[in-house]
This record gives structure tokens, sequence and C-alpha cells, in this order.
């Protein structure tokens, strides 16, 4: 199930499971109630809003019920407690990663020609990072860190992690047919993604009001992040 946030310029998607854990108990494996996915949809949604604009302890289940237009029990009845619920949604979050890695970098790995790949791919890279939605889950994951630094260090793993993974996995293997030298795949990729995202992503993070640059400039900060990574890896 995918819940969707969505503002004047950005979306934040959110995957979670179909149904919560009493009511998956109860049901064994009969298709969920679909009203019971309407509620639970709404809850994720609600509570992602709240989250995001004041923090885990700032969102109350009483907030989170009220905005969702549920009772109190259904938040409890299909998330179990505002932890299970918080922790269900940072998770969730990991499927734009997911997807990012397994079809843009594995696009890369089979492009006939990787130079336009590269482009692409790290124009599609800062644009999905910088969201707003996505900077500011960012900034509240760090903030929770200590609460939850399990969760934190999952979605890590997750999703820049997992996107850093990709590309190693894609520079080996371009390195192996000589279309880039990169003998280590892991720093080559951990400097691709530090040489797209690195500034912006810290001015983004810091600086609530700086806003996210136009489309044209993030393009042009990608293309020169490019060209920088292909002085160090092109082959000779």
């Amino acid at each position: 199930m995918t819940a969707g946030l969505e503002g004047p310029d950005d979306t934040l998607l959110v995957r979670v499971s179909a149904s919560g854990p009493r009511e998956a108990r109860a049901t064994g494996n009969r298709a969920p109630d679909p009203r019971a996915l309407r509620s639970r949809a709404a809850v994720v949604e609600a509570a992602t809003t709240l989250f995001l604009r004041q923090g885990y302890l700032g969102a109350s289940v009483e907030d989170i019920a009220a905005s969702a237009a549920v009772s109190k029990r259904t938040v409890y009845n299909n998330f179990g407690d505002k932890e299970r619920l918080f922790t269900e949604i940072v998770l969730g979050v990991t499927a734009t990663a997911e997807h990012f890695a397994e079809q843009l970098v594995g696009a890369l790995r089979k492009a006939d020609d990787v130079v336009p790949a590269l482009y692409e791919l790290a124009r599609r890279h800062i644009t999905a990072t910088t969201l707003p939605q996505v900077v500011r889950l960012r900034r509240l994951i760090i903030a929770e860190a200590a609460r939850f630094p399990e969760l934190a260090r999952e979605y890590h793993e997750r999703a820049p992690g997992r996107v850093i993974g990709a590309l190693a996995d894609a520079f080996a293997e371009l390195d192996r047919r000589g279309e880039l030298r990169a003998p280590d795949p892991r720093r080559a990729a951990e400097h691709f993604s530090f040489l797209v995202l690195g500034a912006t992503l810290d001015r983004a993070m810091f600086d609530p009001d700086a806003g996210t640059p136009p489309g044209e400039e993030l393009d042009r900060i990608a293309d020169d992040a490019v060209r920088a990574f292909l002085g160090a890896y092109a082959p000779a």
C-alpha cells in the first residue's frame, strides 16, 4: 500500500504493509477490508504530515487520529503504538530509494553509452534527493536518531546506503568492461554521490529557508559533478 503526500512542488511516497498487527492476526489470509485500507492510508498520510511538521514528540496520537478523521482505537489497531507507526513510515519511505537503486542505477549497467547515462543518473539523483519532503524527513530522522538509533541506522542502510551499494555494483561492472576506470567501485560510488549531492544537500539540510534550487540549476550542478567524476574515472 502506498500513501502519497503532495505539496506544491514535491511528493513523498510511503509504502507500508496492507494490514496492521492486530488486523493481520484476525484476518489470516483473507483479503483486507477496503475500508480498513483507506483508514490505514489516512493514518499514514496524517501521521507523516504531522511528524514532518511537528516532530515525533510534537505529534500526538490524538492529533494524528483527528487529522486522519479516525478514532484513536483505529490508530492503535492498525499500528500498535506511535513508535511503531513512526517506524513504519520512516522505513516505508525507503521504497523510493529502492526504486532509484533498482531502476535508474540498474539502467546504467545496461547502457550502450555510459556517459549520457551518467548525466541522466546524476540529474535524477539530485532532483529526487533534494525534494523538500525528503529533506524534511532526513532532518526528522537525524533529530530522532538518539531516540531511535537502530531505526536511523536501518534507514541509512536502506536509503542512501542502498543507492551507494547499487552504484558500486554498477561501477564494478563498468570497470570490468573497460568503460570506467574504477578499481575501488565503492569509493567511486561515494565520490559520484557526494559530487552530485554534497554542497546542495548540506545547504538544504542546514538552511530551512534556502529552498530547493530551480531545476535548471540542479541540472547544472549534476552536469558539473559528472564532468569532475569523469576527470578521475574515465578510462585512459
